[in-house]
């Protein structure tokens, strides 16, 4: 297993979250997955190296995207890990914006683009 940072992958849907960390693992990043926004924050603090970038869905029970994305920009170390924001939502983007992130993408996804994405902001 390599020491590179991992990616987060913060999904309420099993199935998007597992098929995400398996596309990922499967092109050499390790990945982990959080069922929501708070179940994201116990997985951040446990962490022994913080992810190089978290994949957020915005639409999750318990704690959603926005409010992840509050907690996270309050804490100075979390703060600066890139935020990728995928939604169902056809405002992806603007919604993106407004939590302070410039990168969104619409579900479903664009494999190829998800993943230059995160090539660009996580090396292996």
């Amino acid at each position: 297993m390599s020491h590179a940072h991992p990616i987060l992958v913060v999904e309420d849907d099993e199935e998007i979250r597992e098929s995400l960390v398996d596309l990922l693992h499967d092109h050499g990043y390790e990945a982990i997955g959080a069922r929501d926004g708070r179940d994201a924050l116990n997985t951040l603090s446990h962490a022994q190296t913080l992810p190089c970038l978290i994949v957020l869905d915005l639409m999750m029970p318990i704690m959603d995207g926005k409010a992840f994305r509050d907690e996270q920009l309050r804490d100075p170390t979390l703060s600066k890990i890139p935020v990728l924001v995928i939604s169902a939502y056809h405002d992806a983007e603007a919604r993106a914006r407004s939590l302070d992130t410039k990168m969104a993408m619409k579900k479903p996804l664009d494999l190829d683009r998800f993943l230059d994405l995160v090539q660009q902001n996580c090396s292996l």
